[in-house]
């Protein structure tokens, strides 16, 4: 729990602050939180003697894990051979890192343009999961050649199980004290190390006893699973009406839409087109993409091909 400060403590640490900038003064969030509501610093990972599993390549594991337990079941309910999930994955996962290290990179070019080599040399600290998601499409594209499967099966196969992955994987961020938003006085708020700190939060402006943020992790985290399990309630009640790609459409709007307003809420965007957060632009296309898709597959002349047919 937070430390008790007096009253006369929090209105001289409130008189001191220092007006929020970008998403903080848009959404007319505090000057500073006065309670540190939720009061934790997570554990980096597990000791094991000389070794430590970090809890951020733990949570990948384990989402992994979860994408294909799921993705399997989805294709020996499709009809499709489940071991074909597992044969994929060493190559979609090559792709899928390839592309979330290129788009990381993209995004922080400034750190890399001075040393262009620690793009690929270790620590391969920085993937951005955009990239990773064109990357394993790519991916997927390449292990589907010669196999008579159309893309857009294969696709929604894995869209709940990665619903259900991205879920689990955002807890990463947790335990490295990333994605946090604006400070809040919401009951959930977390505080934040200020060596973890975006410029716009100085612990001089906003003291780590008494302030909380937006876990802005947590909520992408609620939503991307919550997707998942509706992707999986539509691929069995309304299996006989879905066509292939639908699912992948799904993914776009669910998550295109997530990351849409929950960008509203970050400050420091390294990555920006005209100003506008590259992340944003992405997510109102994916929405555009994936509901021209749908409509293009249950549109006025598709029902009407299938009743003539």
């Amino acid at each position: 729990m937070a430390a008790s400060i007096s009253p006369s403590d929090k209105a001289g640490r409130l008189r001191n602050v220092r007006a929020p900038t970008g998403a903080s003064l848009a959404l007319g969030y505090p000057l500073a939180v006065p309670f540190a509501l939720i009061e934790i610093t997570p554990p980096s990972g597990i000791e094991l003697g000389p070794l430590t599993l970090g809890f951020y390549g733990i949570g990948y594991v384990v989402a992994v894990a979860v994408m294909l337990l799921v993705s399997r079941s989805e294709a020996r309910r499709k009809g499709l051979d489940a071991a074909l999930v597992t044969n994929a994955i060493v190559v979609v996962a090559i792709f899928a890192l390839v592309g979330a290290r290129l788009y990381h990179v993209i995004g922080e070019w400034s750190t890399y343009a001075d040393d262009p080599l620690r793009v690929i040399l270790p620590p391969y600290a920085g993937l951005g999961l955009y990239g990773g998601i064109i990357g394993a499409t790519v991916g997927i594209w390449v292990f589907l050649r010669g196999k008579s499967i159309p893309l857009g099966r294969a696709l929604d196969v894995v869209v709940p199980g990665t619903l259900l992955a991205q879920g689990i994987a955002r807890w990463g961020n947790f335990f490295n004290q990333e994605l946090y938003g604006p400070p809040t006085e919401l009951p959930f708020g977390i505080t934040i190390e200020c060596a973890h700190r975006i410029a716009s939060y100085p612990c001089s402006t906003y003291p780590f006893e008494t302030t909380g943020f937006h876990p802005l992790f947590f909520y992408e985290s609620v939503l991307t699973i919550s997707g998942g399990i509706i992707a999986l309630v539509l691929a069995r009640r309304f299996a006989d009406r879905l066509r292939d790609g639908d699912l992948a459409s799904f993914w776009m709007i669910w998550y295109g839409g997530v990351r849409l307003v929950l960008e509203l809420f970050r400050d420091g965007w390294n990555w920006t087109i005209f100003g506008i957060p590259t992340a944003m632009l992405i997510g109102a296309l994916l929405i555009a993409v994936g509901s021209a898709t749908i409509w293009w597959r249950h549109g006025p002349r598709r029902g009407a091909a299938a009743q003539r047919g």
